[in-house]
This record gives structure tokens, C-alpha cells and sequence, in this order.
């Protein structure tokens, strides 16, 4: 009875997840940092997709590490406070006020979130920010904006203990000075490859709200080596808010991450698509890559 009710759908079911053997080998042990941008998270439905895959990933041998971002919650609780919020160069001017505003968004509503998220879909996991152990110990970036940090420490021992104990770590981009009563408002894109590079993880996936990185055509480049990256600046291929992703896949090649992916979170099941097929799902960057082809438009 149940042979004359197995339809297509199951059969494809089983096939996938025949086909996925030699990725899940691949990939066990090893450490995936993914950033999951404010943009990037949708809604209810959306976040409980995001945090099904995470788990899937931990429950077949992975080791992941959510960073977070959080912009358009902090842009709404800045306006509803009344506090004006102003940008340079695409980052957040951060004073004592917008620090604090951050802090609680950040650290207290979008934090706990994805953490009940993970939890709901079966998993554990434990909700940290960057003042956490000294997770990330930062210096102010730049005088003109303030309370924006830029990390100069990394302390990633607690990570790896959560890793042992089959927790995953869900990390809010809120780091602390060298004076311990400073707190710095950090990207989360900088903090999500400071991270994965003091853990030399084996893949940074940058969610985000585009397809990937673009050629002068309008086509996703899916293979792209640092050399590919630089000369897309220089030539303004490559400009806006894509600069600061591709700037921290380059610095977290440099230290020590085998692949940076910047891929579209609005994607279905976008990270397993990525790790798990043929297909990937994004612009992958890496030290030295076979080939540089466009994909779609």
C-alpha cells in the first residue's frame, strides 16, 4: 500500500537527497558563517524557512554561525524615538543615543528572534552579541561616524565550545571597546567575515536582497577570483553597497576563508541550494577559480 502511494514528488524527495551524499560528506565538520541580512528576512514564514535550513545544516555535520543584521527594525524604532539617523559612505552615523537604540534592536528583539526561530524548527541555539567573552573588540572606525566600530580583536573560544556542544551560535554585530564601557554599533557584514575569518571557516554566505555580484551586462558573475573583484572597482563595474560585501569577502579570503558567497536571501532554501548542489545559488569568490561565467540576468 505504501508503494502504490509513492507519487513523483517523493521519488525526486529520495533522488536530491541521494545526489546531496557527496556535498554532506564534503562539508561535515566544517565551520559556514552566514550573514543573514535585516533585508534579508522577510517574514514570519521566510524566517522559519531560514532557520529550517540552518538546522538541517547542523543536524547533517556542519558547524553554522548566524550573524545578523537588522537595519530596517533600527530604522523604525529610531523613528519612532524620534532620533534622526543619518548616513556616510552607506554607514551609520552612531552617537550615544543611536548606540543604545541599536543595541536593543539588535541585541534584544532581532537576536531573540532568529534564536526562538531555530529553536521552533527543533534546533538549539544560543543568542550572543560581540561584547559576549570579548567576542569582538572593536575601534571606532572612523571620528566622522561616531560609535561604528572596526575589529581589531577576536576572541572565538566560545564559538567553538558552543560548536561541541551541538549549539549554534546566533551572533548580534554589538561589539565592546578597549575601554569596556564602550559599545560600538559594528556592520554586520564586517563583523559576519571578522568572524568567519578568526574561525578560518570554510564558507562566508552574505545574505542579501540582490542575485549576486553583477558584470557591465546585468549578469550574476557565479565564479570570481579576488583579482576578478578588483579590477570590477577599479572600473566601477562593481559600486554602491555591493563595495563593502565584496571588500569583506576579500579581507576574509585573506584570512584564511576558503570561499566567500554573496548570494539573494529571498531564494528559497538559498544556503542549501549553495553548499548542497551543483547549482549554487550566488557569486561565489575565492583565492583561485576554475572559470568566470555569467549566470541569468
Amino acid at each position: 500500500m505504501r508503494q502504490q502511494n509513492m507519487d513523483r514528488d517523493w521519488t525526486l524527495t529520495a533522488r536530491t537527497l541521494s545526489e546531496a551524499l557527496p556535498y554532506l560528506q564534503r562539508y561535515s565538520g566544517a565551520i559556514v558563517v552566514v550573514k543573514f541580512g535585516g533585508n534579508a528576512m522577510g517574514g514570519v514564514e521566510e524566517m522559519a524557512d531560514f532557520a529550517r535550513d540552518v538546522v538541517l545544516m547542523r543536524q547533517v555535520g556542519l558547524n553554522p554561525v548566524v550573524v545578523h543584521g537588522g537595519g530596517p527594525m533600527i530604522n523604525d524604532l529610531l523613528k519612532r524615538l524620534g532620533i534622526e539617523s543619518t548616513f556616510v559612505r552607506g554607514k551609520r552615523v552612531t552617537d550615544k543615543a543611536t548606540v543604545e537604540v541599536v543595541e536593543m534592536v539588535l541585541t534584544g528583539l532581532v537576536n531573540k528572534r532568529i534564536v526562538q526561530a531555530i529553536m521552533d524548527e527543533g534546533g538549539r541555539a544560543v543568542g550572543l552579541s560581540g561584547k559576549d567573552d570579548d567576542l569582538i573588540v572593536c575601534e571606532a572606525d572612523d571620528p566622522e561616524l561616531g560609535f561604528v566600530g572596526r575589529p581589531i580583536e577576536m576572541n572565538v573560544q566560545v564559538l567553538r565550545d558552543l560548536f561541541a556542544a551541538g549549539i549554534i551560535p546566533v551572533i548580534a554585530p554589538v561589539a565592546t571597546g578597549m575601554d569596556p564601557n564602550e559599545t560600538f554599533n559594528v556592520n554586520g557584514d564586517t563583523a559576519a567575515g571578522a568572524i568567519a575569518g578568526a574561525l578560518k571557516a570554510d564558507r562566508l554566505l552574505l545574505l542579501t536582497d540582490v542575485p549576486g555580484v553583477k558584470n557591465a551586462e546585468g549578469q550574476v558573475m557565479t565564479q570570481l577570483t579576488p583579482e576578478n573583484v578588483r579590477d570590477m572597482i577599479a572600473d566601477g563595474t562593481i559600486a554602491g553597497g555591493m563595495i563593502p560585501k565584496v571588500e569583506t569577502a576579500l579581507k576574509a579570503i585573506e584570512e584564511g576563508v576558503r570561499a566567500v558567497v554573496i548570494l539573494d536571501g529571498r531564494l528559497p532554501n538559498a544556503t542549501l541550494l549553495e553548499l548542497f548542489t551543483d547549482h549554487g545559488a550566488g557569486s561565489i569568490i575565492r583565492s583561485s577559480a576554475p572559470r568566470v561565467t555569467p549566470r541569468g540576468p
